[in-house]
């Protein structure tokens, strides 16, 4: 669909460098799906996954005890924290997800 918009040019630039979107319809399309995702994850955390309790319970391995996991950690043995790779190409996430 063709249209006239006005958008603020140093945030699509941004969006662009941040997504490696090639075009401005690109980074536009890219932005809109993110949208539109993180409205979508919104919804369930309002209204859940649909399960009940029990279907819940069962979703867990019952031999998953956190605080034991909690307590057998040796304080400082947490590896040292990764430094991200810079930019997230999203047109390869998409198309991962694609498949």
């Amino acid at each position: 669909m063709k249209m006239t918009m006005h958008i603020d040019e140093d945030l699509l630039e941004r969006v662009m460098k941040w997504t490696g979107a090639a075009s401005k319809t690109e980074a536009v399309a890219l932005a809109l799906k993110e949208m539109d995702r993180k409205a979508r994850l919104a919804e369930i955390g309002k209204t859940g996954l649909g399960l009940s309790r029990a279907e819940l319970m069962e979703a867990v391995d019952p031999s998953y005890d956190l605080m034991a996991l909690r307590l057998a950690e040796t304080p400082g043995a947490l590896p040292p924290p990764v430094t991200p790779p810079g930019p997230v190409d999203y047109r390869k996430v998409l198309k991962r997800r694609k498949k």
